[in-house]
């Protein structure tokens, strides 16, 4: 009698503990991310639909579930990096070098243009507010960046919606005064005043002309954009984009801009 009590104590006790270790497994995992590049879909819904796949890094301190908010970096890769095979995204861009440095703070959504298509701002803002509802963003501090093709995404989308973002950094790429001039007129004007920008190029770049970016900083200035900075290297062709985002000087220059509602 008394081995049979003892029995059914032991095996009470065990199936308790099992159940306990199950309802506690999946709250440890919802807490902790992985950090490494994950390839992610995003589906929208909303007319004209579309998928649209993505890296997302995260850092290595990311935790869901508690109050901590992080930046997030928005990559536009080039026109050689589009198809259907998300990992060609992964060749450039800022997140070589934040894997690197595990102690970045930074959130980084990396998405693949499709074939023969360029960057659609609609889509982009679809794609930036999934993100932001899913992850732990700080929506103060999202920052735009990219690179020839996803340079003239980021002057485009940058000044058509610059109350989006607290600073943006296009490299190699160029644009048209339309979006700059439609900010003036719909609203987004002291917005885009406010914006600050640190555009890049190669002094030697024969694919994307140098005249591009410096018409499109005398753009944005003529508007009245109060931190403009333009940093041409003297004998870089069109890889401007390698020295640029290996240089920690760029992540805490964004670090020290927050996007705050424009008066």
């Amino acid at each position: 009698m008394l081995k049979r009590t003892l029995l059914s104590i032991l095996l009470a006790s065990a199936a308790v503990s099992g159940l306990t270790g199950c309802s506690t497994m999946p709250e440890t995992q919802s807490m902790t991310a992985p950090t490494l590049l994950e390839a992610q879909t995003f589906q929208r819904t909303l007319p004209p639909g579309g998928r649209t796949d993505y890296l997302l890094h995260l850092p290595k301190d990311y935790r869901a579930g508690t109050a901590q908010r992080w930046p997030l970096i928005l990559f536009l890769h080039g026109s050689g990096e589009r198809g259907t095979d998300v990992n060609k995204v992964r060749t450039h861009g800022p997140t070589k070098y934040l894997v690197q440095h595990p102690e970045s703070p930074f959130i980084v959504v990396s998405p693949q243009c499709p074939p023969g298509e360029h960057w659609s701002s609609e889509t982009l803002l679809a794609l930036l507010d999934d993100v932001s509802h899913r992850y732990a963003v700080d929506t103060t501090r999202v920052y735009l960046t990219g690179l020839s093709m996803g340079g003239y995404g980021s002057w485009e989308l940058g000044t058509s919606h610059p109350e989006r973002f607290a600073a943006i950094v296009p490299i190699c790429g160029g644009g048209e005064f339309l979006s700059v001039l439609l900010a003036g007129f719909d609203g987004r004007g002291p917005a885009l005043k406010s914006l600050p920008i640190w555009a890049f190029h190669g002094g030697k770049d024969t694919t994307v002309p140098l005249a591009e970016s410096q018409r499109m900083v005398k753009f944005v200035r003529d508007a009245g954009c109060q931190e403009v900075e333009l940093t041409v290297y003297p004998n870089a062709g069109h890889d401007s984009w390698t020295e640029t985002y290996n240089n920690p000087r760029l992540y805490e220059w964004l670090l020290r801009h927050q996007r705050t509602p424009a008066k």
